[in-house]
């Protein structure tokens, strides 16, 4: 009898157990449920919606291809578009190619506008960002019709800003590569109590040396084996130097970063230095451009989709990274917050559309590119080359600062005692 009371009795403890439960869920609005429950749906909406943006980016990017290479032909109706001109040049090739751009770019700055200040899934600017698409179907439509009836002069006014434009995404991008560059290198730092995470990270250091190394070897080699191809010694020689360099601060005892860092960021460089000398005009003697027909060849076509691809890829990449460029890197991820920033992501796109303008044009306004052929020219060249060497002074700066600040605290602190001494005295 006494173990059949004691069961009754639990039973009853549960059962008003369960009764407080369930007046405790009653006694939640009915609005913090729902969105405790929508937050998850909306937040896979959300990371969703990156990958369509994407789509619609590299859609802009191959419409941006067919008006450069084939407008002509393809889109007849627009040699009775008033804003064309006379001679039917202003809507196709670097015209053309512009035009699209700056539809792109409408789009997207205007998604900025309307999502920017976003904080919470349940928030109407959510939805909009991650829905609504057959509407931004007619929006994007109309973006990418309105350049079209723009005059010529106010396009070219829209080229010379899409150099600045483009300029800021090479830095917002390089900013990004780096950060991801500190990340790796401090996940892969030696810990005593892991050494296989050390011996990995020796290996990485080791393996993109050697790569830089084999770089350097085979650009000497391939763009620079006559001593007239004084240009391409030097934008060579100078990366091995830049190398070297790192390689040392890095190294340094009051630095003391490793050689993981400093061996991908060395591999980096070396990447930025040969797209740069890949860049250099055909009719150059040391380039590695080959003369081709007006089709090109097979070659020409897949490194092409890949350049366009790689395009898509640096922007979306980038767009996704807030985090990096946010002041507060210790901000707590709530449940209902949204998990990218809309407005830097858009902005990005923005810029994006800026980017692939000028690879496309070559950063040249006034003469038109070849067909099949992306960010070939010298204007090309040395954006390339200016942007490692950039790339380089970030890192070397991101590897100094913290001494320096170091140095400049204890030169304060130095000169605050001896004012105290001086005081007391």
């Amino acid at each position: 009898m006494g173990e059949i009371g004691g069961t009754v009795e639990s039973m009853i403890a549960e059962i008003k157990l369960s009764d407080a439960e369930a007046a405790q869920w009653e006694e939640l609005p009915e609005p913090s449920v729902q969105k405790s429950v929508q937050c998850p749906i909306e937040k896979k909406k959300s990371l969703r919606a990156r990958y369509s943006y994407g789509i619609v980016f590299l859609i802009t990017n191959l419409i941006a291809w067919l008006f450069r290479d084939y407008g002509e032909r393809a889109l007849p109706l627009l040699h009775y578009t008033k804003a064309c001109g006379i001679e039917e040049e202003d809507c196709f090739h670097t015209m053309g190619v512009l035009r699209v751009s700056l539809g792109c770019f409408i789009f997207f700055f205007t998604m900025f506008l309307t999502t920017c200040y976003t904080r919470k899934l349940y928030e109407a600017r959510n939805a909009w960002h991650s829905g609504w698409w057959a509407l931004k179907f007619i929006k994007l439509t109309i973006s990418l019709a309105i350049p079209f009836f723009i005059p010529s002069y106010y396009i070219q006014i829209y080229g010379e800003l899409a150099r600045v434009g483009a300029g800021v995404f090479l830095i917002l991008q390089l900013i990004s590569v780096i950060e991801f560059i500190t990340w790796w290198n401090n996940y892969w730092m030696p810990d005593d109590r892991n050494k296989s995470s050390c011996s990995l990270g020796l290996f990485m250091s080791t393996l993109f040396y050697i790569a830089s190394v084999c770089g350097l070897v085979v650009m000497y080699s391939l763009y620079a084996s006559k001593p007239s191809c004084t240009l391409n010694i030097f934008f060579i020689t100078w990366t091995a130097i830049l190398l070297v360099v790192m390689m040392i601060i890095s190294l340094h005892s009051k630095v003391n970063r490793g050689l993981l860092s400093s061996g991908i960021m060395a591999s980096y460089i070396v990447f930025l230095c040969w797209t740069a000398i890949r860049s250099e005009p055909a009719s150059e003697k040391c380039s590695p451009q080959k003369q081709e027909n007006a089709h090109g060849g097979w070659t020409t076509v897949i490194g092409f989709l890949i350049a366009i691809c790689a395009i898509v890829m640096a922007t979306f990449s980038t767009g996704i990274d807030s985090q990096t460029f946010q002041f507060r890197k210790d901000a707590v991820q709530l449940e209902d917050d949204i998990p990218y920033k809309y407005g830097f992501f858009h902005i990005v796109f923005s810029l994006g559309a800026m980017y692939f303008a000028m690879l496309f044009i070559s950063w040249n306004l006034e003469s038109s590119t070849r067909k099949w052929s992306i960010d070939v020219g010298w204007a090309s060249t040395w954006v390339k080359i200016v942007n490692e060497w950039f790339a380089a002074t970030i890192y070397l700066w991101k590897l100094i600062s913290p001494v320096v600040r170091q140095n400049k605290i204890m030169n304060h602190e130095v000169s605050m005692e001896e004012v105290n001494k001086a005081a007391a005295a």
